[in-house]
């Protein structure tokens, strides 16, 4: 059955009203204070009519509305149906606090307001092209959002507090906030899940912006604000720059432009950016750096027997978006076994690591680092080696470093044979390879090629027997 309220005054007070198909308002409905009405169909609500609500309405199916200059009033809408349920009317649907609850979710033809608190129970809220809005008006706040409870669509947001958006992409719920506004303002936000567009156009210093996500914010009155951006790696990959070098950036119809901030947290997991006062919306928004990704830098790795133990030692320069560190032994420098794991800091400067290997002592032990990055890139280390005897420690060693044109080590008799030699940059490319024929004690030379740049080194000689493993400076 359907009930239809007349144009004469309906006031319902301390009584409940149960619609079992669908409820039609042509005429005055109030709910008052403690009243409440359940349709379990869909409501209509007519050009001519007038609906208060300053109770419970609770409607389970869809919503239409013609009635223009709706009073909010201050009680709630309760949106707790079981399939889809959309709003739809010439007229934005006004109410003070709502409540969406339907896991089927919420599909906007027409703008739905709310001025008080908005509660998230259940379901997403998508918003049609035409655009339509969530509104927020002065004063609303909301709750209970998430990745299964927000707005896949336009949010509108009226008034000059601070304010976080509840956007994402109806997988993920990714927020960005308007904060400091200097006027009361009218904002509309939408977020996009990539690709981003022209990001080949930059302006200096900016070298790279995100790819993958980005915002619309269009300001239709008002004055400037501060706009948050944050990121969440384990949602939307990020690119993986130094923190410190993010900042906020813009796409002003010509390139994008920095609108400064200084990214804070990790990238390889979280952060946020907030950037200066903007005044010039109507633009889209996302994160960018002022440099490139640099390249993991092993500054040293080195290793000596400690009584019982052998201790390892390794610091790392421009860690970012590394995975782990895996440090690998072998007792023939052929064959390695790892036997300690250790989780990247990832703070973009130098960190300091440290194990202590316990296991039984042989005459001598091999160590290397596998480093291995969040996009599966593998970077070795040289190799170091540990000696029970001091002698054995004294095989090899280089005699003058920094260096210019040329390393000159210095081998003992005891070690003689034929050697296998690399030199590898920063990068852990092979830049030099070679071979050292030792036959008596005394000082072998290896000739640097001319190609080759200042810069620190790694320089590892080896027989599968013997190894010497030196970080070289060249000058």
């Amino acid at each position: 059955m359907k009930i239809r309220i007349l144009p004469v005054a309906l006031l319902l007070f301390c009584m409940d009203i149960n619609a079992q198909e669908a409820l039609t308002n042509t005429g005055n409905l109030q709910i008052y204070t403690g009243a409440e009405v359940v349709v379990f169909g869909s409501f209509n609500n007519a050009s001519g009519a007038a609906l208060t609500n300053n109770g419970r309405l609770y409607v389970s199916q869809n919503i239409t509305n013609n009635q223009a200059s709706m009073a909010a009033g201050t009680g709630t809408l309760y949106l707790n149906g079981t399939a889809t349920q959309t709003i739809a009317g010439s007229q934005t649907f006004k109410t003070f606090n709502l409540v969406t609850n339907n896991s089927a979710g919420f599909t906007l033809n027409n703008n739905l307001s709310a001025s008080g608190l908005h509660t998230y129970t259940a379901g997403l809220i998508t918003p049609s092209a035409a655009p339509n809005f969530m509104i927020y008006e002065s004063g609303a706040s909301y709750t209970g959002d998430n990745d299964s409870k927000h707005v896949n669509g336009w949010v509108k947001k009226n008034g000059n507090s601070d304010f976080i958006f509840p956007v994402g992409n109806g997988t993920y719920e990714r927020t960005i906030a308007l904060t400091n506004l200097t006027a009361t303002s009218e904002f509309n936000v939408k977020y996009f899940d990539g690709p981003t567009p022209n990001t080949s156009s930059l302006f200096p210093p900016l070298v790279l912006v995100d790819v993958n996500e980005y915002w619309t914010i269009n300001k239709i009155s008002g004055g400037s604000a501060m706009v948050a951006m944050n990121w969440d790696n384990s949602k939307v990959p990020v690119p993986q720059v130094l923190t410190s070098n993010i900042r906020a950036v813009y796409y002003n119809d010509s390139f994008w432009a920095s609108i400064g901030g200084t990214g804070t947290g990790n990238t390889a997991t979280t952060g946020a950016v907030t950037s200066n006062s903007v005044s010039a919306f109507n633009n889209t928004f996302t994160l960018g750096s002022v440099a490139y990704v640099l390249p993991l830098n092993i500054v040293s790795f080195d290793g000596k027997r400690n009584g019982t133990y052998n201790k390892l030692n390794w610091t790392i320069n421009n860690e970012t978006g590394v995975k782990q560190y895996q440090l690998q032994r072998s007792n023939d420098a052929v064959n390695f076994t790892t036997i300690n794991v250790q989780a990247a800091k990832n703070n973009g400067g130098i960190e300091l690591y440290a194990y202590d290997d316990v296991a039984a002592m042989q005459d001598k032990v091999y160590y290397r680092l596998r480093c291995v990055n969040n996009n599966g890139e593998i970077l070795y280390s040289g190799i170091v080696v540990i000696a029970q005897s001091a002698n054995d420690r004294k095989d090899f060693y280089v005699i003058k470093n920094p260096v210019a044109e040329k390393i000159d080590i210095y081998a003992a008799a005891a070690i003689k044979g034929t050697y296998t030699y690399t030199l590898t940059n920063n990068a852990g490319q092979i830049v030099q390879i070679g071979k050292l024929d030792i036959r008596n004690e005394g000082v072998y030379t290896i000739n640097l090629q001319n190609y080759l740049s200042s810069g620190m080194y790694v320089l590892v000689v080896s027989n599968g027997e013997n190894v010497l493993q030196k970080n070289i400076l060249k000058d």
